[in-house]
């Protein structure tokens, strides 16, 4: 035998039981006394078994089977009504999408990203990681409501905006001396190449592309072993790496800007709030 179970006739089930009798578990039901009853009457003939007895003073005990059942009536009320509970809420959290620069370093974005998820965790965080121009292309596109990314000082419109120093590096082996100079960089459309390679050919030295990697580890990496020089955030710089200065033939380069911008469309409230995050959270 398969049973179906009417949680109407549940609740009024337990109601009988936890108030001791047909005529206070009617009031706590809002029934008649005599709905009550064939309601529970109901219930027993869908069973298959009696559920209660009653005694000369109108009160009620449980059978062996009421016992049981009354066990699982429960659970099954409890997480039914905490289904609804979940129902009157919000049916998903309000997404905002954010473009990340692809040299952005992981932990710092995992770390800074996990303080806005604790603070608003009623907003889901999307993120999408690109170089700046395909980030833009997304934000013109509206396919992203936010972006982080690496541009020349006061490139355009910005929510907000910080400085990025810029060293040259290389490793133990001296690659700066080569000739033509080995370069450890991003792929072409990267702020931190092209500054390089203008930067060499205005001294008059030759240079080749020796690496490239579309992550920062890899280029961190790659300067680390000997494979060639870089120009890199000062946060990017590793132990291992050896900074160049004017005096290994490498002028100092003027900061570069990291920016927090949107795109054409009007930003949502909580994208608003993202970006007031970013702003007080984020510096490099």
């Amino acid at each position: 035998m398969s049973y179906g179970f009417d949680l109407d006739l549940l609740k009024t089930f337990a109601a009988v039981v936890d108030t001791g009798g047909f005529t206070r578990a009617a009031e706590r039901v809002h029934l008649t006394q005599s709905t009550v009853s064939q309601q529970v009457k109901k219930l027993e003939t869908n069973i298959g078994h009696a559920l209660l007895l009653r005694d000369t003073t109108g009160g009620v005990q449980t059978t062996e089977a009421g016992e049981l059942l009354l066990s699982y009536a429960r659970r099954l009320l409890s997480t039914a009504e905490e289904a609804a509970e979940a129902m009157r809420k919000p049916a998903a959290p309000r997404t905002v999408r954010l473009g990340v620069p692809e040299d952005f370093a992981g932990r710092r974005l995992i770390g800074l990203l996990s303080g806005f998820s604790a603070a608003s965790p009623h907003i889901r965080l999307d993120t999408v990681s690109g170089w700046s121009t395909e980030l833009r292309r997304l934000l013109e596109a509206g396919e992203i409501d936010l972006a982080l990314i690496k541009r020349e000082p006061g490139d355009g419109a910005a929510l907000a905006s910080w400085k990025e120093e810029l060293i040259w590096v290389e490793g133990e082996t001296r690659a700066a001396e080569s000739d033509p100079v080995p370069l450890a960089v991003f792929p072409v459309g990267c702020i931190y190449r092209e500054r390089a390679i203008r930067a060499i050919e205005r001294s008059g030295r030759r240079w080749r592309i020796a690496y490239t990697s579309q992550g920062l580890m890899g280029v961190q990496a790659a300067v680390a072993s000997g494979l060639g020089i870089s120009l890199l955030p000062s946060d990017a710089v590793l132990p291992e790496h050896r900074p160049l200065s004017a005096a290994d033939g490498f002028e100092p380069q003027p900061a570069s800007e990291l920016a927090l911008v949107k795109g054409r469309a009007r930003l949502s409230a909580e994208a608003k709030s993202l970006g007031e995050f970013l702003t007080g959270n984020l510096a490099p």
